[in-house]
């Protein structure tokens, strides 16, 4: 195929120049050899491309209607590598993220900020969903790296900790629970809980944990928002199963409360992920490199 390309290549610069001679020079070959490369196209099309005139060569009817095709196809071909060499540069190029809307406000969002500024060409796309969802994207290349939090070691994923979360039960100030005891999982169990939808990594998490000890949660409130678990335990309408690293600002605002447990629940890491044994694009390479540098 290189040889044929080659010959193509030839071809389009002799029709270009309509002279042999003048050809060879611009290629920097010898006169033969632009005139062999011509027969073998010819020999294998079974086509007359050119014929003589007094001044050089011009095209036959056949050599017209390849000349088209030739001209779009290398013109695709230099477009193509142009476009190469910008991704290569991040001039341009497209970068696939998945990972959860709470991940991406919490964690992402100065990241993606500073990539945005380092490399304004690249269009950023960003797919949510829970932790399992954004690693089935990944595993189905429909993104080129997931953030997931998740304990489970899966060998098709290359993982990188960025760090760790702990897990904690809120309430409103006001709610009418004394936050100065230390509650057994059994005692929050019992509780009215808000907790994040089945679907949801930190919950099917904390439904593990309980499960451990026996407990079940039948939750009275279920959500697929995170923002909307802060504010439904804020306004006092039961307690929230939270994730601390994600609910800063609303503890720090006293907005809700922790309550004390007499267990400590296991920590979990939310990590960034991308495939084993494929190589990334130079856009998610320099994105993973930020994330790591930060």
């Amino acid at each position: 195929m290189q040889a044929k390309l080659e010959h193509y290549k030839i071809f389009k610069a002799v029709a270009d120049s309509g002279n042999i001679s003048a050809c060879a020079k611009e290629l920097y070959l010898s006169q033969s050899a632009v005139s062999q490369s011509v027969k073998i196209l010819e020999d294998s099309l079974g086509v007359r491309l050119f014929s003589r005139t007094s001044r050089g060569v011009m095209l036959t009817a056949d050599g017209n209607t390849l000349y088209e095709y030739v001209s779009s196809a290398l013109s695709l071909l230099e477009a193509g590598e142009t476009r190469l060499g910008e991704s290569k540069n991040l001039v341009r190029g497209e970068l696939k993220i998945g990972a959860s809307n709470t991940l991406t406000e919490s964690y992402l969002l100065n990241i993606l900020h500073e990539y945005h500024k380092l490399y304004p060409g690249v269009r950023v796309k960003i797919l949510n969903g829970t932790s399992k969802r954004v690693m089935n994207y990944l595993n189905s290349g429909i993104v080129d790296i997931a953030f997931a939090t998740t304990n489970e070691r899966d060998d098709h994923f290359e993982s990188y900790m960025c760090f760790k979360t702990h897990t904690a039960f809120v309430a409103a100030p006001d709610y009418d629970i004394d936050f100065d005891k230390t509650y057994t999982l059994k005692e929050i169990s019992k509780l009215p809980l808000i907790l994040l939808e089945k679907e949801a990594g930190s919950r099917r998490f904390l439904e593990d944990c309980f499960l451990k000890h026996g407990l079940r949660l039948e939750p009275e409130i279920e959500l697929a928002s995170y923002e909307l678990l802060i504010s439904l335990a804020g306004i006092g309408l039961g307690v929230a199963g939270i994730t601390e690293e994600f609910s800063q600002a609303a503890l720090k605002a006293g907005s809700v409360k922790k309550l004390k447990l007499s267990e400590t629940l296991p920590d979990r890491a939310v990590s960034m992920l991308s495939m084993k044994n494929t190589e990334a694009s130079v856009s998610a390479k320099k994105f993973m490199d930020l994330v790591i540098s930060s």
